[in-house]
């Protein structure tokens, strides 16, 4: 089902988390702050919406590394119904796209819920006071095919949030597959 993330709410904190990575590391949000400001990222592995922009979400954390911003990517699917989302695949997964930023499973689903993530992808990009400030997408799709047309509209936004800590008032909601929660 295709869902758009809600309008930026901002200036809201981003929440305090503990998570394994596919590194079997124990990663906490001061782990992952920035010196210039945070990117958050919920994806997952079987979303077209995320494998269509993988590269470039790799590409631009790299970049955003150079302007003093830390990436981190979370998965929260429910991994027993959707098997091809479980640890193991994250791993794969992570190997197969060379991740240059933790990338952690969130099997409790707390974090999503937290955040109020919606979809994969869901971005969320704070400043250095780790304030929300961008909740946009990473660039226009058409057919499940990213229009490249330079600098990602997440790039320039967490540029902005990187020399003002201040990002663009206008933003163009991230769409994709809707987080697949547990039955519970």
């Amino acid at each position: 089902m295709l869902i758009k993330t809600p309008i930026c709410d901002f200036g809201k904190s981003a929440k305090k988390f503990e998570l394994k990575s596919v590194n079997n590391e124990i990663i906490k949000l001061d782990d992952i702050r920035g010196e210039n400001g945070t990117l958050i990222m919920f994806i997952c592995n079987h979303c077209p919406y995320v494998k269509a922009v993988i590269k470039d979400i790799v590409e631009d954390c790299k970049n955003l590394e150079k302007l003093g911003i830390k990436s981190v990517a979370i998965c929260s699917n429910d991994s027993i119904n959707y098997p091809e989302d479980s640890f193991d695949k994250m791993i794969e997964f992570s190997k197969k796209h060379n991740f240059n930023f933790p990338y952690l499973t969130d099997e409790t689903q707390k974090v999503a819920r937290d955040y109020d993530a919606v979809c994969t992808p869901d971005f969320f990009g704070y400043n250095k006071q780790l304030e929300l400030q961008y909740r946009g997408r990473i660039r226009e799709l058409k057919d499940l095919k990213p229009i490249n047309n330079g600098e990602s509209d997440l790039f320039k936004a967490m540029k902005k949030i990187a020399e003002t800590q201040i990002g663009p008032k206008e933003q163009i909601p991230s769409m994709g597959c809707n987080i697949k929660w547990l039955n519970n």
